[in-house]
Parts: C-alpha cells; structure tokens; sequence
C-alpha cells in the first residue's frame, strides 16, 4: 500500500531538475522539503527557485505571489528531515550507486507507505529499487527540463513497481500540472531512447559537412515542425548530460546509441552548451 493523501512533497537534490521539481510543487500549493549534501547547493537551489518565480511572477503567471509560494519551501542537508513527508522525488546525480545510497537512506527514515519517485533520464528503476526492502513503492517520475515550462513528465514502471505506486505518480504528476504517459523500464524510456539517438545524428551531420549547424537546426525545426533543432537542444540539455545518456544507452543497446565523436570532444573541452556560456552556439 503506498499513502493517497499527499501534503508534504520531499526532494533530493536541489540542482536544476530537483530546484525546477520543488518550484512547481510549492507552486501548486504543496509544503516541501528540498534536500542537498551541502548548504550552498541548498542556497544555489533557492536561488533559481526565486529568480524563476520573480520571471514567472511579471507575466503574471503564478496563482499566489512568489514569497508565499517561495514561504512553503525549507531546506535541509539531513535526510532524515524528509522523514515526514508523503511523496519522496529523488534528482541527484546520474548514477547508480549514489541512488541507491539516497533510496536505502529513504527507506529508513520514511514510513512503508510513502511512495520514493526517481527522476533518473536513464537508469533503471528496478536495478535503483532492488537494494530495498519495499521496491514496489519505487516508481520512475521522469520530469523534463526546464520543469516549472515543460509540460509533460514520464512515469516509468520498474519490475517490481506497483500498479497503486503507478496510479498515484500518474495522479501526482498531473496534480502537478503535468501531462503524463507511461514506459516500462527499458534504457532510455521513451524519450531519451527515440531523443539521443537524434541529437546525435545532428551533431554527426554537422561534423561530417552536411549542412552548418544552422541549417541543420533550421531544417528539423521547419521540415518536422519541432520548437528547436538537435544541436540548440543539445546545448539547452547541456552536452555532458547528453554524453552521459548516450553512454549508458550504448552500453544497454549497442552501436545505434554510440555518442557522436564531437559530442564528447565539446564536453572534455568544457563547452557543455547554455549553462556554460557556450556549447555548439554562444551564449550571453
């Protein structure tokens, strides 16, 4: 049984998908609690969590003002602090066993019944869930970046996940504003499985002479109708978040998802897009 009455949502990592997660819960009216190994990532967090509502906020765009909703968030770098809530979103980083760290630590300080969410983009839900007692109370609630704008988020079904764990990250997901669909637990999941392959046949495009990066992002976004092209997306995702993915997918599938050549020579660079000030486009 996992708890229906959600009041008190708990997030794991206050970087940009964990902040983005905490900004739309308290937006819809929800206490958090957001959770970081150190006080300046919780600071850094708050940080983006206020700038965003302030932009929000002058196109009037927020159903409360932003220090109310700024008001229902705290901070913590203990994990024990998430032990009352009623819905656990884990965002740390990208990697296997410092998740299952986070979700082990979870287990045993949140009661049986709450539902624990991972925001992982690739890893797997039942490999993350399988060190703990209660897996099936581990479901995959995969938001999109930037989170308080994309619209959709993917509910990923691990081996071991529940239908009522399933039913209630749907349901949350969509309390939260969100349109949702669902994946079984295969590398990648839907998106980033039909996504990196695309990003990576951009940049491969663009290294081998087919057309500039312009005219490649030019012509996906006027020929298949998609708000940007693979090369300004990949710099918008960051390019070691792309590499990242497309490393463990090509592990899982083989040659198809084998990352583009240039793709990992921008990120040993330091040129990993938007965040950076420059990736394949520069960046005020």
């Amino acid at each position: 049984m996992v708890r229906q009455d959600i009041d008190r949502i708990g997030v794991v990592g206050a970087g940009t998908m964990g902040s983005g997660i905490a900004q739309v819960a308290a937006t819809m009216g929800y206490d958090v609690v957001i959770r970081d190994i150190e006080t300046d990532f919780v600071e850094r967090g708050f940080e983006t969590i206020t700038d965003s509502l302030e932009r929000f906020a002058s196109k009037d765009a927020l159903p409360d003002d932003p220090e109310t909703i700024r008001g229902r968030i705290t901070g913590t770098t203990q994990l024990a602090d998430l032990a009352d809530c009623d819905l656990v979103v884990e965002a740390a980083l990208e990697d296997m066993a410092v998740k299952q760290d986070v979700f082990q630590g979870l287990e045993a300080h949140c009661d049986d019944d709450v539902l624990l969410a991972t925001n992982t983009s690739t890893l797997s839900i039942t490999s993350i869930a399988a060190p703990l007692e209660h897996p099936e109370r581990v479901v995959g609630l995969h938001f999109m970046n930037p989170v308080p704008i994309m619209e959709g988020v993917e509910i990923v079904v691990g081996e071991k996940t529940s239908d009522e764990a399933t039913a209630l990250a749907h349901e949350i997901a969509e309390d939260l504003g969100k349109t949702t669909w669902e994946s079984d637990d295969k590398p990648g999941f839907v998106t980033n499985r039909i996504l990196m392959p695309w990003i990576n046949e951009g940049i491969r495009a663009f290294d081998e002479g087919v057309a500039s990066k312009e005219d490649i992002d030019a012509g996906m976004e006027l020929g298949t109708n998609v708000p940007m092209g693979p090369l300004t997306l990949a710099d918008h995702i960051g390019l070691d978040v792309c590499l990242h993915a497309s490393e463990t997918m090509y592990e899982e599938l083989g040659d198809r998802y084998k990352p583009a050549y240039l793709l990992k020579r921008k990120v040993e660079a330091g040129d990993l897009g938007k965040k950076t000030g420059k990736g394949f486009y520069e960046y005020d």
